[in-house]
Parts: C-alpha cells; sequence; structure tokens
C-alpha cells in the first residue's frame, strides 16, 4: 500500500486550508487510499507555524494529527541526502517509516530529488499537486 510521509508545510497547509490539496490527501487518507504518517519534529513545526500565523486553525491541525501516525524525530545525523540541516530530520524520518512518498512543498531544498526516486534512496519526493495528479491520470481527484 501507498504510505504518504507528510512534510510539515504540508500539515500547515491542511490545517489552514480545509479545501485544498494537502487536505484532499487527508481526506483520501482516511478513506483507505494510502496511509500518511510524520514525525514529531514535522509536527512541531507545524504546531510553530500554524501558530504565528492562523491561530484560529489550531484545533484542526490537532484533529487532523490526531489521525495521522506520528514517529519519533532523529537529528539528521544518519541523512543519505546532501540536505540542510532543517530538512535532514524529514528525510530521516522519512526512511525509517518505510515510505513510498515523501510529501513536501518545499522544492528549494527538495527540489533537485523530486520525482527521482533512484536519487533518493527509493523514496519519491513530490509536491502534493504532483502526487495527486500522478494518482488521477492528470484529471483532478476527489471530483
Amino acid at each position: 500500500m501507498t504510505r504518504l510521509f507528510l512534510d510539515a508545510n504540508v500539515l500547515f497547509t491542511a490545517a489552514h486550508n480545509p479545501n485544498g490539496k494537502a487536505a484532499l490527501v487527508l481526506e483520501l487518507a482516511g478513506q483507505g487510499h494510502w496511509r500518511v504518517v510524520t514525525s514529531t519534529y514535522a509536527a512541531e513545526e507545524a504546531r510553530r507555524n500554524v501558530a504565528r500565523k492562523f491561530p484560529g486553525c489550531l484545533e484542526r491541525l490537532e484533529q487532523l494529527l490526531a489521525d495521522i501516525e506520528t514517529l519519533g524525530s532523529g537529528r539528521g545525523g544518519t541523512c543519505p541526502l546532501p540536505l540542510r540541516d532543517k530538512d535532514r530530520p524529514i528525510f530521516e524520518a522519512a526512511l525509517r517509516a518505510g515510505v513510498t512518498h515523501l510529501l513536501t512543498g518545499d522544492i528549494r531544498d527538495f527540489g533537485p530529488f523530486m520525482n527521482a526516486a533512484e536519487r533518493s534512496n527509493g523514496v519519491l519526493i513530490q509536491t502534493v499537486a504532483a502526487f495527486l495528479k500522478d494518482r488521477s491520470g492528470g484529471d483532478d481527484p476527489g471530483h
């Protein structure tokens, strides 16, 4: 089964935009289309950013996180990709979780490894939009 790791920016987006693509990924996970996981590191980053930018959405974020398997986070010391220090624990946690995909909006840092699982230890790193497009054959999924 497809197993997705959600980066903090995906969690953030799902919390403050309940009609967006990130929220759709979680909705479809709830329907059994795939499983989702994140890490305590990503969850805490999402909480900080939601609290700072959209404090009224904290409750929604907590509701979303309640339905997501949350794994412990490492320090990034065993990350095999040359990522910035802030991103190393994310990729490291995704690898430990045995996911098929890492969904992130961080194109700047993860961009060189996106859509190329052969360059990222077998994990397909994608944006939410690219993941949904691949799953739907280019159509709008869920509609």
